[in-house]
């Protein structure tokens, strides 16, 4: 199946999951930076950490390692994508398995910049529904208001 890169924002993307090989045409879409939200355990050896790692290294990405457990999100989850976005130089690419998750992460991220309307209704556009998570997303900003 062809890579597909759904940008949410012009600083943000995500993607199901890639191969070593997409990395190339990631950056040469203008990322710098890429996140693994894929646990190893969901995934065969190939695509494992320490491989996507290897590849996104080699071609002068940053890698960020954040596994994300479907219906198990943390707030470790979130606090990570976070300062993964804010130390990027340049736009954010993640994947999971199908981009939903790395929409979630990235939603409650960015609770408190955007109204909680658009944080569901941006990965909407792609199909993820994340209307679910509208209450966690008012309590995050609310926390950080």
């Amino acid at each position: 199946m062809p890579m597909e890169i759904r940008a949410l924002t012009p600083d943000y993307a995500v993607s199901p999951q890639i191969t070593p090989e997409d990395l190339a045409a990631v950056k040469a879409a203008g990322y710098v930076t890429v996140i693994d939200n894929r646990p190893d355990a969901e995934i065969p050896a190939e695509l494992h950490t320490e491989v996507m790692r290897s590849a996104a290294e080699a071609l002068g990405l940053t890698f960020i390692a954040n596994p994300v457990i479907g219906g198990a999100i943390t707030l470790d989850n979130v606090r990570a994508q976070a300062a993964a976005l804010a130390a990027s130089a340049g736009p954010v690419f993640a994947w999971c398995a199908s981009g939903n998750r790395s929409s979630i992460v990235w939603a409650l991220s960015q609770a408190g910049t955007r109204p909680v309307e658009e944080l569901i209704a941006i990965p909407a556009r792609f199909g993820y529904d994340l209307s679910g998570w509208a209450d966690q997303i008012a309590a995050l900003a609310a926390a950080e208001a």
